[in-house]
């Protein structure tokens, strides 16, 4: 009887110790090693890790899948649920599917996640920086999972377009403004982009969303109101900045100590202001990408560069008097030989011979495509320029400019408005500056 009941304890224990084996050896052997994220544009990876593997067994491949798939939660914002799915023994992957959201409003202290019905589906007291934020669009109350209580349908329309531009191109304004009056703006940093009333919303934004990298650093309007089948104009109105450095507004010269050196980054208040701004000349010679000789070898003045092509002698007072106000004479890398079609700041200014030609065609300050002044629209001079992007008298004043390939006429004044005129695909298309009597920029847009 006690052998009996040692046999059977002896058993029990065998089983046991089996089982802890086993349950030793599944965890093992499925370990997971790896956690692949798919389909969160709200939530980085870690955070989706957190919030959807709690608790131990999330560490167990095989397990995982079944414990932790959920396809309803209320919990986590911006997300309607998510599948969790083995890959092999050591890896799982996360699925999610996010709420379809296009765009948030203020409301209260609060912002109000809607989707491309105008559906209320997530409310937060932080605004997401990747959703479209529009102001202007207002609502007296809101309750969720219902249309909020808007009105004119076609502001909501008008959000939905926006926001599907945006997510085409990943460039989601600061925040979009509805003007009581249906004008319609957007906030990129320091410009504000006016695209006027919903019409030729899809045109305007190709040519705003080409034009912006071309203006990064600057401040000001951006206006595509004007925009239509007939008309390509867009024109920057540009905000000068008071403390902007140049050779003539520099105040340093002076170091740490208060010494006037005259290359010093203090002014004599000991204020920092950056390091003195270098000249056309300076900065052109510092880039000058000739100096070889035919041999290849340096000399720093030889009319050839590093690959053997000539260039031509190195930048002079003279040389560079000669090109007027042509800024022109770099390369796309940035370096400088004289004659390619780059400013000093990567803008594609045209070439000298066109800019001279310009110059000369324009020897009395006018427009030569506008001479009517009064006239909105204006007939091109060139009998065969198919499309005159001249939209008023006050273009016409600061330098207006067609996109037919005719030669651009240039008013060397003093106004900050810009214009850009784009066809996107005739090779003729050019973006045009007059910021301060000093230089012209000619851009295409392919």
């Amino acid at each position: 009887m006690k052998k009996s009941k040692k046999n059977s304890l002896a058993a029990a224990g065998m089983i046991l110790v089996l089982l802890l084996a086993g349950v030793i050896f599944f965890f093992t052997y499925y370990q997971v090693d790896e956690v692949q994220v798919m389909g969160s544009s709200h939530y980085s990876e870690k955070q989706i890790k957190k919030m959807v593997l709690r608790g131990p067994l999330a560490s167990n491949s095989v397990l995982a899948p079944l414990l932790y798939t959920k396809q309803n939660t209320k919990d986590v914002p911006f997300v309607d649920g998510y599948t969790v799915t083995r890959l092999n023994r050591h890896t799982i992957c996360v699925s999610v599917k996010e709420k379809d959201i296009v765009g948030c409003i203020p409301y209260l202290d609060s912002y109000i996640y809607f989707d491309r019905n105008g559906v209320f589906v997530e409310g937060s007291t932080e605004r997401n920086e990747k959703i479209p934020f529009f102001d202007g669009i207002k609502v007296k109350k809101v309750i969720l999972n219902e249309k909020l209580p808007i009105k004119d349908e076609t502001v909501m329309n008008t959000a939905v377009a926006l926001s599907t531009i945006f997510s085409k191109n990943d460039k989601v304004p600061d925040h979009i403004e509805f003007g009581d009056d249906g004008q319609i703006s957007l906030v990129y940093g320091d410009i504000t982009v006016k695209l006027g009333k919903d019409e030729y919303l899809e045109d305007k934004m190709t040519r705003v969303l080409a034009i912006l990298p071309l203006i990064s650093g600057k401040k000001g309007i951006l206006h595509a109101e004007n925009v239509n089948d007939n008309s390509k104009t867009i024109t920057l109105e540009q905000e000068q900045d008071e403390n902007q450095n140049s050779e003539e507004t520099w105040t340093g010269g002076y170091d740490e100590e208060g010494n006037y050196t005259g290359e010093g980054e203090y002014d004599e208040n000991g204020n920092y202001v950056g390091p003195k701004p270098q000249s056309d000349l300076e900065y052109a010679k510092e880039k000058w990408i000739g100096g070889y000789d035919e041999e290849g070898d340096y000399t720093g003045s030889g009319e050839y560069d590093a690959n053997g092509n000539y260039v031509g002698e190195a930048p002079t007072e003279e040389s560079m008097a000669a090109k007027g106000n042509w800024k022109g004479g770099y390369r796309e890398d940035g370096g400088y030989d004289g004659t390619s079609e780059y400013d000093r700041d990567g803008n594609y200014v045209g070439t000298l011979e066109d800019y001279l030609a310009s110059e000369e065609g324009n020897g009395d300050g006018t427009d030569s495509a506008n001479a009517d002044s009064g006239n909105a629209d204006s007939e091109s001079a060139d009998t065969g320029s198919s499309d005159s992007q001249n939209t008023n008298s006050e273009d016409s004043e600061n330098g207006d400019y067609t996109s037919d390939g005719s030669t651009d006429n240039m008013d060397e004044d003093t106004d900050t408005e810009t214009d850009y005129n784009s066809d996107y695909g005739d090779g003729s298309d050019n973006y045009d500056e007059n910021q301060d009597g000093d230089y012209s920029d000619a851009s295409d847009y392919q």
